[in-house]
């Protein structure tokens, strides 16, 4: 049984460093994300279909931007 406390002991280790390598724009990014989505939704339902347009090509720059910082922090850390 000392085995699996070993084994525990070794993971929580790992989820604790884990936790500390996080990059603060990732979560930035998903909400611009999301509020950009949801003004382009709003736009639509107003029926101003060229703002809306124009949001979700936006929301396409900003997610895309930010699954590069998400790929590129785990590039980083994962070298390490």
């Amino acid at each position: 049984m000392e085995k699996m406390g070993t084994a525990d002991s070794e993971m929580d280790q790992l989820f604790e460093q884990k936790k500390r390598v996080k990059n603060p724009l990732v979560p930035i990014g998903a909400l611009l994300t999301a509020g950009v989505l949801t003004a382009g939704l709003i736009s639509f339902k107003k029926g101003n279909s060229h703002l809306g347009q124009k949001l979700m090509r936006a929301r396409v720059v900003v997610q895309g931007a930010t699954v590069a910082l998400m790929l590129s922090t785990a590039y980083y850390y994962g070298e390490k």
